[in-house]
């Protein structure tokens, strides 16, 4: 395989900086082809502005159009255009983050909303009233595959469907669904730890453990099986879910994920 690894935490020694470092071990010792986009290490630029775009650049500013046009004119910054090249490089890509405030960090959307420009994560394929462009399963990023290593402060209990703050299936539904299955990448299950803020020597030992042996099962897993846009679920060009494909008792996010 050829993993990108893209890492969002501030501190190097940190639970997440580790959790990365065992995975560039892991995969590299089993072969495997490894970069690492190591946001913070890289003074990483979260946020969209007129600079992004060049001479492509209006006043005023519209981020779809200019970055459509720098796109198309290979004028986008250098820090963009190196991270889509290794995006069209990799085969798989792993996120390794802590959810904050119930998302990924603001440095890690910023690189999802510089990077995945117009032309290069959304906007690509014909629109009408049969076929609402490429996009749920097929775009420029189809055939590749991803995975989210998430830490999570509080117990797994709480994160559950009683859980007072929900199921974590919800919770990354629009990192899984909304950011990665919409330029056509297929997302895996988590991989999650939980309860990290009280983590000690003998619980990192136990994560490390079972972190390698996911790692080296990923040309295995199966992908969450999220229903494709365009190949008959859902009606046009309202595109919603037809009647009667639901799971019984289904409801909310589940809906689009396939039996």
């Amino acid at each position: 395989m050829k993993v990108l690894i893209v890492h969002a935490h501030p501190e190097p020694r940190s639970l997440n900086g580790s959790l990365k470092d065992v995975a560039v071990e892991t995969l590299e010792g089993a072969g495997h082809d490894v970069r690492v986009s190591d946001l913070y290490a890289m003074k990483w630029k979260a946020q969209v502005d007129a600079d992004d775009f060049g001479a492509a650049a209006e006043s005023p500013l519209r981020v779809v159009r200019n970055s459509g046009r720098a796109f198309e004119r290979g004028e986008l910054t250098a820090d963009v255009l190196a991270e889509q090249e290794k995006l069209r490089w990799a085969d798989t890509v792993i996120f390794q983050f802590p959810l904050w405030w119930y998302a990924m960090p603001a440095i890690l959307k910023g690189w999802v909303d510089r990077v995945f420009t117009y032309g290069f994560g959304y906007g690509v394929g014909v629109h009408d009233d049969t076929r609402y462009g490429d996009r749920y399963g097929e775009g420029t990023l189809a055939g590749k595959r991803a995975l989210l290593s998430v830490t999570v402060g509080g117990p797994e209990a709480h994160y559950t469907a009683r859980g007072i703050n929900g199921p974590i299936e919800d919770l990354l539904f629009p990192i899984h669904h909304g950011i990665l299955y919409y330029p056509g990448i297929e997302a895996l299950p988590p991989f999650v730890v939980y309860r990290v803020d009280r983590y000690t020597d003998e619980d990192f030992a136990v994560a490390a453990k079972a972190w390698r042996e996911r790692l080296l099962t990923l040309e295995t897993t199966a992908p969450i099986p999220f229903r494709r846009q365009n190949f008959g679920d859902y009606t046009m060009p309202s595109l919603r879910l037809k009647p009667g494909l639901e799971r019984p008792g289904t409801s909310g996010f589940g809906l689009h994920v396939a039996g």
